[in-house]
């Protein structure tokens, strides 16, 4: 699957209550997680995110608590995918499980700048960067992940696998 999108760039330890604040999770409904997406780190994104935009972040991207609000909020609110060097465990998790592409890699969150255009192709792992025309080198995910990602998530990758048993 081939992402390109304009970054908005985060830094270091972005915690689940800087993505998607704790007063806002009396709803579990996507479009009103999107309204309050990355609120407390940047108030204006919310507003300012366009479908397909990419998140880059410095290390340990999604720590704190482990709810799934989080991941929803940012796919709700349009972003095609996050970069970043490292994710905590159970954002990576949840990200891979409601279909949310998540590439882990230094080098390309240390070598992109807000609002650079970005290219990403989630199968191989290659990040352009097409507004400098520097590449980067990203593990791609293993044949199942990719499945997991492509159905929109685990439940939808699950339907689709047994709806003929």
């Amino acid at each position: 699957m081939i992402i390109k999108g304009r970054t908005w760039k985060f830094g270091v330890n972005v915690d689940t209550d800087a993505i998607i604040p704790a007063r806002y999770l009396n709803t579990s409904l996507p479009e009103e997680l999107a309204k309050h997406c990355m609120e407390d780190a940047d108030p204006a994104f919310p507003q300012k995110v366009a479908e397909g935009d990419i998140i880059v972040a410095g290390k340990n991207f999604g720590c704190g608590s482990s709810r799934e609000h989080a991941p929803i909020a940012i796919k709700a609110a349009g972003v095609s995918c996050v970069i970043a060097p490292t994710f905590a465990r159970i954002f990576y998790r949840n990200s891979i499980n409601i279909g949310l592409p998540i590439m882990e890699c230094p080098e390309a969150a240390a070598g992109i700048k807000e609002g650079d255009i970005v290219e990403v192709d989630t199968d191989t792992g290659l990040i352009k960067n097409i507004t400098t025309g520097v590449e980067f080198q990203a593990a791609p995910f293993p044949e199942f992940m990719q499945e997991i990602i492509s159905a929109g998530g685990l439940m939808a990758y699950v339907k689709e696998r047994t709806k003929n048993q």
